[in-house]
């Protein structure tokens, strides 16, 4: 497993709930595969050179306990898989007292640029070793949207939703889906299934689908095929 220690900052809370929303957990998680990739000389410039890229298709995020203010924190990721043109990768983010505090899993998927079709990945899996998956409950990366949903102001994409790849980056969605989910929502799990790729200025159709401790937030684009679906399941907390 690659890790690498942080701690939690202010500008990474959500400051209604005082905790570390999805997003800054997943940023922490993107930015650690990052590393690794670059570390073993497989990172940006490597793929760049070989007209390759990792686009990522799915989250499924698990949350164990709250990550607040301050907190040492250990991130890691390791690859548990590859297959034909699919990379599966897991994450965990413990505290100093190696107790973990979310755990996630994920599907790339590798790209031949100049195509832009998926292509198989080379036998010798681009230096990463593979390690056993973590122990947890796997659903499926596909997301059913039931319902029509309330739609909400469009959104327009903007630089700072951009990468480097010139499409919105993973995390932006998730940050963009967490506007609709009430204040008093406490997230346990999330998904998010990638299915378009946006780019500066496109429009976003936000559609929001409520039912009971489940939000299923559809990011639409104007021809109504959604780039993003995410599903965030939790509990609605009263105030004493």
């Amino acid at each position: 497993m690659y890790t690498f220690h942080s701690r939690v900052r202010y500008s990474e809370l959500n400051h209604q709930k005082g905790i570390m929303d999805p997003s800054s957990i997943i940023n922490y998680f993107q930015d650690c595969s990052t590393f690794q990739s670059e570390d073993l000389n497989r990172g940006l410039e490597f793929l760049s050179s070989k007209n390759r890229v990792w686009l990522l298709n799915s989250w499924q995020l698990k949350l164990l306990q709250p990550i607040q203010l301050g907190d040492a924190i250990i991130v890691g990721t390791w690859p548990y898989d590859f297959k034909g043109f699919y990379g599966y990768r897991n994450f965990i983010m413990k505290n100093s007292n190696e107790e973990v505090l979310a755990v996630a899993n994920s599907v790339w998927v590798y790209l031949d640029t100049t195509t832009q079709r998926p292509t198989r990945i080379p036998e010798d899996l681009n230096g990463y070793t593979v390690e056993p998956p973590y122990p947890m409950e796997y659903v499926n990366r596909k997301i059913e949207i039931i319902g029509q949903g309330e739609t909400q102001a469009p959104l327009s994409v903007i630089k700072s939703n951009i990468d480097s790849y010139k499409h919105v980056n993973n995390g932006q969605y998730i940050k963009l889906a967490e506007q609709y989910l009430p204040d008093n929502f406490m997230i346990h799990s999330m998904r998010v299934e990638y299915r378009m790729q946006a780019v500066l200025g496109d429009t976003i159709i936000p559609k929001v689908i409520k039912h009971m401790d489940r939000y299923c937030i559809v990011l639409d684009s104007i021809d109504e095929k959604p780039y993003s679906v995410l599903e965030f399941i939790g509990e609605h907390i009263h105030e004493t």
